[in-house]
C-alpha cells in the first residue's frame, strides 16, 4: 500500500465518495447510488463513528467501509475499495483499523459477501480476501437485492 494512504473516520463530506465506491460495484451488489435506504445508512454510519475512508492527498476516496455490532457478535456491513487500489492493500488496511478500532474482547466477526456461484466471487477477489484475512466459509445468507447468493464469512477473535 501506498505510504500517503491514511485510514480515518469518514465525514459527512464522504458521502459522493461513498457513492462513488458504491457506483463501481453496483452491477455486483444491486442498486446503491440512488438508494435513499444507501444514503441513509452511511450517514448512520458516519454519525456513529463507524465509517471508514481510505485516502490520499489529491485523490477521491479509495476504499470505505462501514462496521457494526457489539460483543460477541461484529459486522462489515459494507467494504469497497476502488477498482485503481484493488490488491494493493487498502481493504487489508481498512479492515485492520475497523478491528482495532471497534472489536473490544473476544468474539467473531461477520460479513456478507457472495457465493461461491456469484458472477462476483471470482472477479471481486472478497472470497479470497477474507479468507487470507482468517475469516472462515459459515452458513448461507439471503440472497442479494440483484437476486445472487451470499455467504456469511466469519472470524473468530
Amino acid at each position: 500500500m501506498n505510504g500517503d494512504v491514511r485510514i480515518r473516520l469518514a465525514r459527512p463530506a464522504d458521502l459522493a465518495g461513498f457513492l462513488a465506491l458504491a457506483a463501481q460495484v453496483e452491477h455486483w451488489f444491486g442498486p446503491m447510488v440512488g438508494d435513499p435506504g444507501f444514503h441513509a445508512a452511511v450517514t448512520r454510519h458516519i454519525g456513529r463513528s463507524a465509517a471508514l475512508v481510505a485516502d490520499s492527498p489529491g485523490t477521491p476516496l479509495l476504499g470505505g467501509l462501514l462496521f457494526g455490532g457489539a460483543a460477541p457478535t461484529y459486522r462489515v456491513h459494507w467494504l469497497v475499495v476502488d477498482a485503481s487500489a484493488r490488491g494493493g492493500g487498502v481493504g487489508r488496511a481498512l479492515l485492520a483499523d475497523a478491528l482495532d478500532r471497534y472489536v473490544d474482547g473476544p468474539g467473531s466477526v461477520e460479513v456478507v459477501t457472495f457465493g461461491a456461484d456469484h458472477p462476483g466471487a471470482t472477479a471481486s477477489g472478497a472470497r479470497v480476501f477474507y479468507e487470507r484475512l482468517g475469516f472462515e466459509p459459515a452458513e448461507p445468507a439471503e440472497p442479494g437485492p440483484e437476486g445472487g447468493s451470499r455467504q456469511v464469512y466469519r472470524l473468530r477473535r
